[in-house]
């Protein structure tokens, strides 16, 4: 974990997610963590340098090692009990320092790296990011009202594939789509609301030209960063989702595409 202190601006979390110190995503890590320092505090996670384990084990349950129940539940009980492994209780604690969330990956095999999907797996854990119910509807906190709400995220992927083949009729897939589980699934479930994606499209091909002119479009978005509005994901407590958590047929009516959880589509 690397540590800038500005006292009178926000926390950003830096989630870094590749294992070449050499690599694209090495240069755009060390350039992106140095630009946003400039007006934020920030806590890093470079999970390959600090040789995080995303294997979730029965260990991490702390004394509810063996105790009967699901997973996740127990995984609630070890938070409030304060049995959750030192590497968990760190990663969740940089969580709630930071107002921003900065997560940087490859695309391999149409998703994020297995190391990136172990740190949501361990560390996003009931108690912490979600599992609470609101009193007054009985509805459970999730889906915009989770226990991470109040943060916001910008998800920086390079693909070694064009902007056609992964774009909205592209051969491989629309990568909005591709990574809803992320966007939608993990941090709009537990609270957090992202922007819209930015893309290192071609990554394995790119120039030194084309990797400045890709450096400098990072640094001028994390510069304009504050200034953009997030994804308008529908909230559960809303009443969109009635009876089955199904959107309501009126909504988006005869759609089934992932779209129609954003408002307005």
């Amino acid at each position: 974990m690397t540590a800038s202190t500005h006292p009178e601006t926000q926390t950003a979390l830096w989630v870094y997610a590749h294992p070449r110190g050499s690599s694209l995503n090495a240069h755009v890590y060390r350039e992106g963590v140095s630009t946003l320092a400039q007006d934020h505090r920030i806590l890093t996670s470079d999970l390959y340098a600090q040789g995080f384990d995303p294997v979730l084990r029965e260990s991490d349950l702390g004394r509810f090692s063996g105790s009967p129940g699901g997973v996740a539940d127990l995984l609630g009980e070890a938070f409030t009990e304060q049995q959750l492994l030192p590497d968990v209780r760190e990663e969740q604690w940089k969580i709630a320092e930071a107002e921003l969330l900065v997560l940087q990956f490859p695309l391999w095999w149409y998703g994020m790296p297995a190391i990136l999907k172990g740190w949501f797996d361990r560390v996003l854990t009931a108690g912490f990011a979600h599992g609470e119910v609101d009193p007054r509807t009985g509805l459970p906190l999730r889906y915009g009202d989770g226990g991470l709400s109040g943060r916001r995220a910008l998800i920086i992927v390079t693909a070694g594939e064009d902007a056609r083949s992964i774009g909205p009729r592209g051969i491989s897939g629309d990568l909005d789509s591709l990574l809803f589980p992320l966007t939608h699934g993990a941090l709009w479930y537990s609270g957090v609301e992202t922007y819209a994606l930015h893309t290192i499209y071609d990554a394995d091909d790119l120039d030194t030209e084309r990797v400045d002119d890709e450096i400098q479009r990072l640094r001028d978005r994390l510069r304009g960063l504050s200034d953009e509005r997030t994804r308008p994901f529908r909230r559960l407590s809303d009443g969109q989702y009635r009876g089955t958590r199904a959107l309501h047929p009126d909504l988006a009516p005869g759609r089934t595409d992932l779209g129609i959880d954003l408002a307005g589509d």
